[in-house]
Order: C-alpha cells, then sequence, then structure tokens
C-alpha cells in the first residue's frame, strides 16, 4: 500500500509550508495554549497509524519509523556502519564537538514537524522532544550540559508562527537549563531551502550574537545547542562559532531530524 505523499518527497529537501491563516478573533497564544492543553489531556488517534485512543504518535510506529542509524558524529549524516566521521568534517572540522540527531528528515517526521511550525500546533514539542531525549548519546549529553540554547527565530519569523519551535523543543527536554534569550539573532535571513551549503554561510554571516551579559556565562562551560531540522549545518555551524568566539568549552548540537 503506497504511503501518504510527504512534504519530504520533494527530492528530501526541506522545504517550509505557508503558515496557515489564523480565524479572526482569535488570539495565536489562545490557540497555542489551548492546543497544548488539549494535546496532553485528550485521547486522540495516532497521527500516522490513526489507532485509537493513542498518544500523539503511537510507540508501534515510533519504533518502526526510527531506526538505529550509523551518524558522523559532528554533523549526524548518515554513515557506514564503523566510521566515525564523514568525509566532509574530517576535511573542514566544523566548530562543533558533536552533533545528535533522532530521525532522518523523511516520512511521518517531515509531516509531523510541519503540524508543529506551519499549522499553531504547540502540542507537538513534548512527543517530539520524547524521541530527541530517546536517541543514542542524547542522555549522556544532556546530564553533561550547562545550559540548553535554542536556535532563535528572526522577529518576522517568530510573529508569523506565534513561537519557536527550538525553543519549546529546548523547554522539553530541560526548562531549568534552556535559556532562550542568550543566544541572538540578529536579523532576518533569505530563506535557505534553495541555496547551497555556501551560500547558506554566507546568508547567515553575522546573523548571530550572543546577549552581552550572557557571555560570562558561556566561558568554559557545555553547551547543548538545540534545533528542529538540520539540513547541510549551516545554522548551527554559524551559532556554534560564536559560542566558540565566547569560549565554550564543548558544543553539543541536538536536532530531532537530519536531512540525508
Amino acid at each position: 500500500m503506497a504511503r501518504p505523499r510527504s512534504v519530504a518527497d520533494k527530492g528530501r529537501e526541506y522545504i517550509e509550508p505557508m503558515p496557515a491563516t489564523q480565524p479572526q478573533g482569535i488570539s495565536t497564544t489562545w490557540r497555542q495554549r489551548l492546543a497544548a492543553a488539549l494535546a496532553q489531556r485528550v485521547p486522540s488517534q495516532c497521527a500516522v497509524c490513526h489507532a485509537w485512543p493513542a498518544e500523539r504518535i503511537c510507540g508501534a510506529c515510533v519504533e518502526r519509523f526510527t531506526p538505529l542509524v550509523a551518524r558522523c558524529r559532528t554533523c549526524a549524516v548518515p554513515v557506514p556502519q564503523g566510521v566515525a566521521q564523514c568525509g566532509h568534517c574530517l576535511r573542514h572540522p566544523p566548530p562543533i564537538d558533536a552533533c545528535l540527531a533522532a530521525v532522518d528528515y523523511g516520512y511521518p517526521w517531515a509531516d509531523l514537524l510541519a503540524e508543529f511550525k506551519f499549522q499553531g500546533d504547540p502540542g507537538w514539542a513534548a512527543p517530539l522532544a520524547e524521541r530527541m531525549r530517546a536517541a543514542p548519546g542524547v542522555p549522556e549529553s544532556l546530564a553533561a550540559a550547562d545550559w540548553l540554547l535554542p536556535i532563535p527565530l528572526s522577529d518576522e519569523r517568530l510573529r508569523e508562527r506565534g513561537f519557536n519551535q527550538s525553543l519549546l523543543l529546548a523547554r522539553q527536554l530541560d526548562a531549568r537549563r534552556t535559556r532562550g534569550d542568550w543566544l541572538l539573532r540578529l536579523r532576518a535571513t533569505e530563506t535557505q531551502s534553495s541555496l547551497t551549503r555556501a551560500q547558506r554561510l554566507r546568508n547567515l554571516r553575522g546573523a548571530f550574537a550572543l546577549e552581552p551579559l550572557a557571555a560570562a556565562q558561556i566561558a568554559g562551560r557545555r553547551v547543548l545547542l538545540v534545533d528542529d531540522v538540520m539540513t547541510t549545518g549551516a545554522t548551527l555551524q554559524t551559532a556554534a562559532a560564536v559560542l566558540r568566539e565566547a569560549g565554550a568549552a564543548r558544543i553539543t548540537a541536538l536536532v530531532l531530524a537530519r536531512t540525508a
């Protein structure tokens, strides 16, 4: 039986759908809080196999769509078994000490992320963060981290979406150590989906900075950078370079999904 069409079917490239139109008279914040509360309390169908009642994604679907994948230790791209680093990272060492990804960016995760980000459904933060927490190496990295820093959105994108999905994921992983206002996005950048890696790096140049009063908290500390999707790694590496300049002792990137 053919599987449902996924937003990841278009060349497995990360594509951002247009944001859903908000009904007049209903605030984004109110809708987000209601959706999150209902998601935690009301039984529902599994979003993938439609079993009822179930969690948002049932255990059987999690097991089916979360195969163990050997990944490069510094960019999380799939590699052959027994290979520690991909050729690109060996030739061009990134400013990231380790990179962890829970799943490949494909069906059903690409569709669930689209619901989370573009349909105003923050209730997805908890189940998706649980997938991240269960990935190999993540419990140890979480335990070792001094701070969790989510990748920030531009002000324009934040107004459109109503929330930063990376911040919600980080808070689900560990709210106490999450600092959502330390890593700053200084400017909006051109949409990255159609750009090469080199173009993305140029596009992101000067896009991130540290809150000046937070810089002293980064020096000598272990930082976990949190994002939802990693494509070329340009965004995470640009943010990591800022943390490295501030003296971070170790930088680990953690994402839900990694494109192939």
